[in-house]
């Protein structure tokens, strides 16, 4: 994949492609049950695999790694943990009537993680490259894709700062990850209409801010409004 830093200065081109994958696939006793389609839900129960991608300024792009599920191991002073250096996308997998899995507009999930990128300062990367990859993913898990019209496979890309220095400033290594797993409707009421809260006391975005960017950082302080509706039995109390 072409890498280089979300500031559009090029630092380094690499040349590594969807062939270039490595992969280490799960022994039997690794493989998960899966959950039935009826107890799905949103974002509780993941495949057993991921990809990682490692990325440094120095050498760009690592090759692509298919492994089986397991933890990051990241160290404690790494940039995303102190200042947030990290985004995220949201797409899915769907099984159609006729049998067939096909991803929902994947290169506009990659169109806006370039730009979230950019917006952080992390590297961008070849989405047409990725997307090969996060196709090879899901073939490898596609009996996790749900035999079911009402749920989907969702996939998570995630790239975060990983360089193990203090200070705010851009990171030199990073990680895209990218983890799947089957769900359900998004909220606990299922496919039907819910209540939604508009507190103007709470601005999430502002102009000149970064509210267009898909990162972590935009998510957070809705927590706070989101438990406090939920304490005094308010419009998303069920969730």
């Amino acid at each position: 994949m072409i890498g280089y830093r979300g500031t559009g200065e090029t630092l380094v081109w690499a040349d590594t492609l969807f062939e270039d994958i490595d992969m280490e696939l799960a022994t039997p006793d690794q493989l998960k049950p899966k959950p039935p389609v009826s107890s799905l839900v949103f974002g509780k129960h993941f495949t057993d695999h991921m990809l990682t991608i490692d990325w440094c300024a120095a050498k760009g792009w690592a090759n692509p790694r298919i492994t089986p599920l397991q933890p990051l191991a990241i160290h404690p002073a790494a940039k995303v943990l102190h200042y947030a250096l990290e985004l995220f996308e949201g797409m899915k997998a769907y099984r159609g009537v006729d049998g067939r899995i096909r991803l929902f507009r994947p290169s506009l999930n990659m169109e806006r993680m370039n730009a979230t990128a950019q917006r952080v300062v992390l590297p961008n990367f070849d989405g047409a490259e990725l997307t090969k990859c996060i196709k090879r993913l899901v073939a490898i898990d596609q009996e996790w894709v749900p035999h079911s019209t009402a749920s989907s496979l969702y996939i998570r890309p995630t790239l975060i700062g990983t360089e193990p220095t203090l200070g705010v400033s851009a990171s030199n290594n990073a990680v895209l990850y990218v983890i799947l797993g089957p769900v359900g409707p998004y909220f606990a009421s299922g496919f039907k209409p819910v209540s939604l809260l508009a507190d103007p006391a709470y601005i999430r975005a502002w102009r000149g801010g970064c509210g267009f960017a898909k990162m972590g950082a935009n998510y957070a302080p809705t927590v706070m409004v989101q438990v406090s509706d939920w304490e005094s039995g308010g419009a998303v109390s069920d969730n």
